[in-house]
């Protein structure tokens, strides 16, 4: 097989894409396949990309200030040129494109002209992300047109989840979907290893955008701190919300004890994970967009830290039935108490029966297989 992967995050750039298309690089090489993937370059305080087994063609993108490749123009930036570079690849059998749904829009033209077969790897719903942020209704609804042309083209849609997978039958009945699951390197997140010189008790790693709503988790962490004087705290990571956290953080009483770091490399961030003793994650409700998982959960149950959680289900029962943490619904009181009950060591949960329920049900290699051998029948089946 030879297969082309589209997608404007791939490591060495920190995000769950990367880590999850790593993954399928991985995978796919294992089932024989030559596997090229048109990319970006990564902002300059990334290091040196890692080996890959993959032919890796980079192009130069615009950003944000955050050094993401997040917004319109920026999206743009890689889509055009992205339509020409596969229009003008070397011979291919698949493309795999990842959102957002401008990408799958362009690769769409492109593999029609192509005459060749495409997969889209439905990490989650964009237009439906779009509509919690509180977006215009004509942006959200140019984002679904443009998803559901994506998603009607694709000769096969791999979805992360049960929920994902609802939403991609929605916009395009016609879709013919595979569930494979998230995923989470557990070779990187692990509960040995280093960790940092000076570590938190309670750590918030990753994106806190509008649907995140991790304000409730900031303002948990500094109800906890109040109470508790030795206890701290680093919130990690970057997102729209992320000036508003510190700023709230700076004006609080506990200030000098809630660090905020600008997004580090995977390797880092599991550093912080194992180190500490609880990670925080949130997700608003009511906002469309209830069925999302924050991955940043899986990365630290790996890492054999449990996991404060607030926000709806079916990611909450998930919590609390597997004995993964706690989990509350979403609000800073009630977050606030389970979070005090595992600082002050009132609740304990073990470190390898968290790693372990992570490689039994969200393996990264086990998903990558699932969604390689996924795309291996659709290959065959176009052939």
């Amino acid at each position: 097989m030879r297969i082309t992967i589209v997608s404007r995050i791939f490591a060495p750039e920190p995000g769950a894409a990367s880590l999850r298309l790593k993954s399928l690089v991985e995978a796919l090489g294992q089932a024989g396949a030559r596997v090229d993937v048109l990319t970006t370059a990564p902002p300059k305080t990334v290091g040196a990309p890692a080996d890959i087994s993959a032919r890796v063609s980079r192009w130069p993108v615009l950003r944000d200030k955050s050094g993401y490749v997040r917004g319109y123009l920026q999206y743009m930036s890689f889509d055009i040129p992205a339509f020409f570079r596969v229009l003008f690849h070397t011979k291919l059998d698949a493309l795999v494109v990842e959102p957002p749904p401008t990408t799958g829009f362009f690769v769409r033209l492109a593999a029609a002209l192509r005459r060749a077969p495409y997969i889209y790897f439905a990490a989650d719903i964009w237009s439906d992300a779009a509509g919690s942020t509180g977006a215009a209704s004509w942006i959200v609804s140019g984002v679904r047109t443009l998803e559901k042309f994506a998603l009607s083209g694709a000769a096969h849609v791999i979805a992360v989840s049960d929920a994902v997978a609802d939403r991609v039958k929605a916009l395009a009945p016609s879709a013919a979907v595979t569930v494979v699951g998230h995923g989470v390197d557990t070779r990187l997140f692990t509960p040995s290893g280093e960790v940092p010189p000076e570590p938190a008790d309670i750590v918030y790693v990753g994106t806190a955008s509008e649907w995140h709503g991790a304000r409730v988790g900031l303002e948990a962490v500094i109800s906890v701190l109040s109470e508790n004087p030795r206890a701290t705290a680093a919130f990690i990571g970057q997102g729209s919300e992320w000036p508003e956290l510190r700023s709230i953080a700076e004006r609080s009483s506990v200030a000098s004890r809630v660090r905020f770091l600008s997004t580090v490399p995977p390797e880092e961030a599991a550093m912080w994970l194992r180190a500490a003793r609880v990670s925080i994650a949130t997700l608003k409700p009511g906002l469309g967009y209830d069925f999302a998982v924050p991955t940043k959960i899986y990365s630290s149950l790996a890492s054999g830290t449990p996991v404060a959680y607030a926000g709806p289900d079916p990611v909450r029962s998930m919590v609390c039935e597997n004995g993964l943490g706690v989990a509350t619904e979403y609000n800073a009181s009630l977050l606030a108490e389970q979070l005090a009950q595992l600082i002050d060591g009132r609740r304990e949960f073990d470190s390898e029966s968290l790693r372990a329920w992570t490689q039994d049900n969200v393996s990264a290699t086990a998903i990558a297989g699932r969604a390689a051998l996924a795309i291996a029948e659709c290959v065959r089946h176009d052939d």
